[in-house]
């Protein structure tokens, strides 16, 4: 940060002012800190500064003003909702159609009660086993034009 001149700072002012009258606020203090390390305090921060010092008397309006105007000048920062959880895995309703359909016609077949027990349980399927489902779907559809 810039200033013009460097013999007027208005929030080294009214920290060192708003210290003298809260000697204990580690509120205060820390704000102290971190403007003599870092040259500046975010939004949120003057603003608390400027509540605090709102509260003593021996600060002038004049400083306080100037305190509003720097925080008004700065950006308000928004936080973006975030995005609504997708789910991880999504069924594949083409692979549980052909399940039911292999288990309509043969409802024991370990390796098909396997796969629907993964399916059913949203676990995420290989793709050797929905290749296993189709292969079984198929064979199970050439047995029927028969």
């Amino acid at each position: 940060m810039q200033r013009k001149k460097i013999d007027v700072d208005v929030i080294n002012d009214v920290l060192k002012l708003s210290m003298a009258a809260y000697p204990a606020s580690t509120f205060l203090e820390s704000l102290y800190n971190q403007y003599q390390e870092r040259g500046g305090l975010s939004k949120k921060q003057l603003e608390g500064l400027y509540s605090k010092a709102q509260k003593v008397d021996s600060i002038p309006a004049a400083k306080l003003a100037t305190l509003e105007a720097v925080i008004l000048k700065k950006p308000t920062r928004y936080k973006s909702e975030l995005p609504p959880p997708s789910p991880i895995y999504t069924k594949n309703k083409a692979a549980g159609e052909m399940i039911a359909a292999i288990l309509e016609k043969y409802p024991q077949h370990k390796t098909v009660l396997f796969l629907k027990s993964k399916y059913e349980g949203s676990e995420m399927m290989s793709a050797a086993e929905i290749a296993e489902i189709e292969r079984l779907h198929k064979l199970l559809q050439q047995k029927m034009q028969r």
